[in-house]
């Protein structure tokens, strides 16, 4: 490694404690507080209150009503199946039963066999389409502003309670028509607004309620679970572990955390669900000649019982529901078609198509250079006169993918996630309401998060073939689940590990870290630059002088075409402080556009948990006008401060799934216990030719790298999957 090129010297869950994403990257940045203070997290992975509540139609609003068409045709051909999902089936019977069942589980009073037996529980209905259906929702993804009069009404009740009136259209949003009279029936509910936190909406209650207000109240114990469990949510955990719900309940001042658990299962707003826990290494029963004994006594397995709400719990059955269907549909036709592709593909796209000729799902890894064999795959398959599309994280990824396929590309090949669910982009769906394809390829698969990828398995068609590619080094996705890696660990399908290396010194030193080594690379061409500083704002000065100054001069690479990535939002050196310096010195101005200037770099967040980088072009009374992507987007004045932010400085979640000519990763000394493994590879990944470290964390890198893995996440994919495997087989 060199040093700084030609600088001028003028003086970065443990459940229990969860569920709260502060300081985290999966925290969502903005909404705010509803006593005036910051919002609920600092880090990225929600990306904000995001969405677009535009009257007019929207990117959101395309989406949603692509889902509810989609929605439809799910539930018409679930209907028709009749049969509920085996796998990971919740707890029937009373709430209370369940909790003094878990409680003789956990003390060792009866073994779980003996506690969880009686009469059978009622047949589930089948999970339904994990879309976002009709429920109380933060304003991001509502599809349209409410009506005047309902703000007006909760502004009013806002006021009597000493809450920010500026709260009013999120709130009449989150909570619907008569938002008014719910909050004064239950003020609690105020927590359903994104940014708002337990202690505000406990002043809020008690201004309103006044007497009557009291730390046991019914109302704060169920609101309080429900906010615990979307903060783990926000945290990528799908559920939480009794213990740890109820231990976190604790924490919050809540006086009989089982009551709690019990009054949110009875009223609906969370679902408990037994899984059995697999005991790696135990050997099945086998009769006297050693031969498996499918009528001997199963010995008793641990289990664990997990709480979580409706909508992501669901999600994770529905995907592996989707998955095995995919896994036992294959269509009944010759395997000439991808004979034909295998023939026609080099190398590892080859390895792919022979695998896909006799498996549904097919799990492809590696880093930026083997996106040439999903894209090599692509073009031989469309060659052989399949009907193949692939999708990538962002716009970005999209555009490389394209480079990838050269001549051969064909208009119409590629696109993005979100696109392909909105009916923007891809193929169009059949009679039935499925995608007409035989082949989905989805690159960024470690993006996925549970209900997107719920989404896509559910388009696809009986007899289509997906393939999941990308690179599990990564940080996983900004939404819950971490859908890639439970497949992976899942053993339930083909895994082809690509072996083409990322080349030159950056290629290096990322697999390095892919490994849990921090090498020192040879950069003969100053392709990687380590910039020690002493404290924050030293970190925040020599940053803009890089992108500014030295980056530009000693590499080649223009102020534009850099990125800068840090640890998290707040901070001396967080992307708040860093793209306040970056403007004043890149592109200064009033900002009189809502903070905004024309020629601002912006992060723009249409979706939970979406990221896009433009540039803002303009602004008028329809909005403020950006360019992502090369499209043009219009951002409503009312949702501007919520889903559009500068976007010179990212953190890593919103860096995910594009890559620049040259990036400055900042790592000031109060990021030290925030970095692990998966953080620094995808950080310093992010670049193509060139990377500066600006390095104030010591040791505490290296020892990241080598010893931090990421931060664990509490999921059912791989528990439903291997059911449904076993069920199968």
């Amino acid at each position: 490694m060199s040093t700084e090129p030609e600088t001028t010297q003028e003086a970065g869950p443990e459940v229990p404690e969860v569920p709260e994403a502060e300081g985290q990257e999966t925290a969502p940045e903005d909404g705010r507080a509803a006593q005036g203070g910051e919002p609920g997290g600092d880090a990225e992975g929600a990306e904000g209150a995001e969405g677009e509540g535009a009257s007019r139609l929207s990117e959101a609003e395309a989406e949603l009503a692509a889902q509810r068409v989609e929605r439809e045709r799910i539930e018409r051909r679930k209907a028709e199946r009749q049969a509920p999902i085996d796998s990971g089936a919740g707890l029937s019977g009373k709430a209370a039963d369940l909790l003094a069942a878990v409680r003789a589980v956990e003390s060792g009073e009866k073994p779980a066999a003996t506690v969880f037996a009686g009469p059978a529980p009622a047949p589930r209905r089948p999970a339904p389409e994990p879309v976002r259906r009709p429920q109380p929702a933060p304003a991001a993804t509502a599809p349209g502003a409410p009506a005047p009069e309902v703000v007006e009404a909760v502004r009013r009740v806002l006021d009597e309670g000493g809450a920010p009136e500026t709260l009013a259209p999120q709130t009449a949003a989150a909570l619907g028509e008569g938002a008014d009279t719910v909050l004064r029936e239950d003020p609690w509910q105020l927590l359903r607004v994104t940014g708002v936190r337990p202690e505000q909406a406990d002043g809020f209650a008690r201004t309103l309620l006044g007497e009557a207000c009291g730390p046991d109240d019914e109302r704060r114990a169920r609101a309080v679970t429900g906010w615990l469990l979307e903060q783990a949510a926000l945290a990528g955990h799908t559920a939480l572990e009794l213990p740890a719900l109820i231990a976190a309940l604790a924490q919050r001042g809540v006086p009989d955390p089982d009551a709690a658990v019990q009054s949110a299962l009875a009223e609906g707003e969370a679902l408990a669900f037994q899984d059995a826990l697999e005991e790696p290494g135990a050997p099945a029963p086998r009769d006297g000649d050693g031969e498996r004994d499918d009528e001997a006594e199963e010995p008793e397995r641990p289990v664990r019982v997990l709480v979580g709400l409706e909508r992501y719990a669901l999600a994770e059955e529905s995907l592996a529901d989707g998955l095995a269907r995919l896994v036992n549909s294959l269509a009944k036709e010759a395997a000439e078609p991808w004979e034909t592709a295998a023939a026609g593909a080099p190398g590892g796209a080859a390895e792919l198509a022979r695998a896909l000729a006799g498996h549904g799902l097919v799990l492809h890894t590696g880093g930026e250079a083997a996106r040439a064999e999903p894209a090599a795959l692509l073009g031989a398959a469309r060659a052989a006169g399949l009907r193949a599309f692939a999708v990538c994280h962002s716009g970005d990824g999209r555009g490389r993918l394209t480079a990838l396929l050269g001549e051969d590309a064909e208009e119409g090949a590629v696109g993005t996630v979100a696109g392909l669910l909105s009916g923007a982009e891809g193929p169009g769906r059949d009679a039935d309401g499925a995608l007409d394809l035989d082949l989905l390829i989805v690159l960024d698969a470690p993006q996925l998060d549970v209900e997107s990828a719920a989404m896509l398995v559910e388009s696809l068609p009986d007899g289509a073939r997906l393939v999941l590619s990308g690179d599990p080094a990564v940080l996983w996705s900004a939404g819950p689940g971490r859908v890639f890696a439970d497949l992976l660990a899942a053993r339930a399908c083909p895994q082809i590990a690509s072996r083409l290396p990322d080349p030159g010194p950056l290629g290096e030193l990322v697999s390095g870290i892919g490994i849990g080594e921090l090498n020192q690379v040879e950069a003969p061409g100053k392709e990687i630059v380590i910039v020690p500083v002493r404290d924050a704002a030293e970190a925040v000065h020599r940053t803009v002088q890089l992108v500014a100054d030295s980056v530009p001069r000693a590499i080649g690479v223009p102020p534009e075409q850099t990125v800068v990535i840090t640890p998290g939002h707040g901070g001396a050196a967080g992307t708040r402080a860093l793209n306040t310096a970056l403007k004043g010195r890149l592109n200064p101005g009033p900002g009189r556009f809502g903070g905004f200037d024309p020629g601002d770099r912006i992060a723009y967040s249409p979706a939970p948990g979406r990221t896009v980088p433009g540039r803002v072009v303009n602004a008028d009374a329809d909005g403020l006008h950006l360019e992502c992507a090369g499209a043009a987007v219009v951002v409503p004045r009312e949702r501007v401060e919520q889903c559009v932010r500068h976007g010179w400085a990212l953190t890593a979640h919103q860096a995910l799934g594009s890559r620049w000519p040259a990036a400055v990763v900042v790592l000031p000394g109060d990021a030290a216990q925030t970095l692990s493994r998966p953080w620094v590879y995808t950080a310093f990944s992010r670049a193509e030719r060139h990377l500066s470290v600006v390095h104030g964390v010591e040791q505490a890198l290296p020892k990241a790298v080598a010893e931090i893995p990421p931060k664990p996440r509490t999921t059912r994919l791989q528990t439903l999957l291997r059911t449904q495997v076993a069920s199968a087989g």
